[in-house]
């Protein structure tokens, strides 16, 4: 895979409130006025940044995703592999990150096949942010099968403890806006690898499996943590990756312990300080 960035310079009305959205940073200090009772005052804060990033395919508008505007390429890689665009990394060639006033285009290259099985369940639609079905228009499009995953001998439940809390110190953006998600992908023995934060839960998911492509890890030899609910979206995304073992913060969907147990994959809810409730495949967990 090629990687490109183009930053082409910004233009148009300064004072325009969108201007430059394109160029936002994943946080960005505002004033506020603050009133409580009959007091007020002028403060300052982070805020979240969201900003629209269009993801095209051989040149062909695919989808169009709110997101952090940070690991645009490790989202874009991603995306591309757990809505199983592509297969693998190696069937993405040139990828082409363009900055623009509105927002961020990523071109993607893939083989024509794949190109030309994507615009029959097109997704050329505004995906709100932490939508995970925006576009979709066929039942068999949310609900696609996916392949059994493999465990591996069973992950010490202490191991997964010990993840949460790296989680926690991974969350830089969040502890200075309140206003993201996160997610992070854990070796075996608890040590928080890769982390990635954005106001979409699915989004950083995607970027989270794309970093672990671009940097050839095997996402089957550890486990993923969200700081969402486990929606059935996220054992889709964590499934088509081969990752065995799903935490998450937050409780689970129906639907999403019922794709787990379809899945053989471990899924884990309220996982908070020393407890945690194993909702499908106890047997991918060892306990002291």
């Amino acid at each position: 895979m090629t990687s490109v960035a183009e930053t082409p310079a910004a233009h148009g009305d300064p004072a325009h409130p969108m201007f430059e959205l394109g160029f936002a940073r994943p946080v960005k200090r505002r004033d506020y006025l603050h009133a409580g009772g009959a007091h007020t005052e002028r403060l300052s804060a982070g805020v979240a940044e969201e900003i629209p990033v269009a993801l095209i395919y051989n040149e062909t508008p695919h989808a169009v995703m709110m997101t952090t505007p940070a690991d645009l390429e490790d989202f874009a890689v991603g995306f591309t592999l757990s809505e199983q665009i592509v297969e693998s990394l190696r069937d993405i060639g040139v990828l082409h990150v363009v900055q623009r006033d509105q927002g961020t285009q990523i071109f993607l290259e893939i083989p024509d096949a794949a190109a030309e099985a994507i615009s029959v369940r097109s997704r050329s639609l505004v995906g709100r942010t932490g939508c995970g079905l925006c576009g979709v228009q066929q039942l068999s499009d949310a609900l696609r099968p996916v392949s059994p995953v493999e465990i591996h001998e069973p992950i010490d439940f202490d191991a997964i403890v010990r993840a949460e809390r790296g989680l926690q110190k991974a969350q830089r953006w969040n502890r200075e806006t309140g206003a993201r998600h996160a997610a992070a992908w854990a070796s075996r023995d608890g040590t928080v690898r890769v982390a990635r934060e954005d106001l979409g839960r699915h989004n950083a998911v995607d970027k989270v499996i794309g970093a672990l492509a671009r940097a050839e890890r095997d996402p089957s030899d550890g486990f993923l943590l969200v700081t969402s609910r486990a929606s059935y979206e996220l054992v889709q995304k964590a499934a088509v990756a081969r990752i065995p073992l799903l935490a998450a913060i937050s409780r689970p969907t129906g639907l999403a312990i019922r794709m787990a147990e379809c899945a053989g994959m471990t899924l884990v809810g309220l996982l908070r300080g020393e407890s945690a409730n194993i909702y499908a495949h106890p047997e991918g967990i060892a306990m002291q």
